[in-house]
């Protein structure tokens, strides 16, 4: 599996962006601001997600999302560890997660990746550079 950074332009991110806002009912998504993943595997975009700098040391996760078929394997894993790093160059020394409309699958993986609830959101202090 390839991780790599894409336009939202591109348009296997625009077809799965608009399979995230189909299956959630969500009208965000991740938006092009240099923090915008997509998960590559046999050649096709199967996930994407973003991190967005909010100031201040504080980053969000948003429109982290696997096509159906290919969930269970990991890959929803593997962003969320390449977003992390992505948000921890950004200067983000905490990153959070509004999950409640995710629903609780959502939930399992971001608290077994460490997040913790904090008020509305799952959180994560990021590791300080040495």
């Amino acid at each position: 599996m390839l991780i790599q950074s894409r336009p939202a332009t591109d348009p296997e991110v625009a077809t799965l962006v608009a399979a995230w806002r189909r299956e959630l009912g969500a009208t965000g998504g991740p938006r092009d601001d240099g923090g915008h993943l997509v998960a590559v595997l046999h050649g096709r975009a199967v996930a994407c997600g973003g991190v967005h700098d909010l100031g201040d040391g504080l980053g969000e996760l948003s429109g982290l999302y696997v096509r159906p078929a290919y969930r269970r394997q990991g890959i929803a894993r593997h962003m969320l560890v390449a977003l992390e790093e992505v948000a921890f160059r950004q200067g983000c020394a905490v990153l959070r997660v509004a999950v409640g409309a995710y629903g609780p699958v959502a939930g399992v993986l971001y608290r077994s990746c460490g997040y913790e609830p904090v008020g509305a959101y799952l959180a994560k202090r990021l590791p300080v550079a040495a």
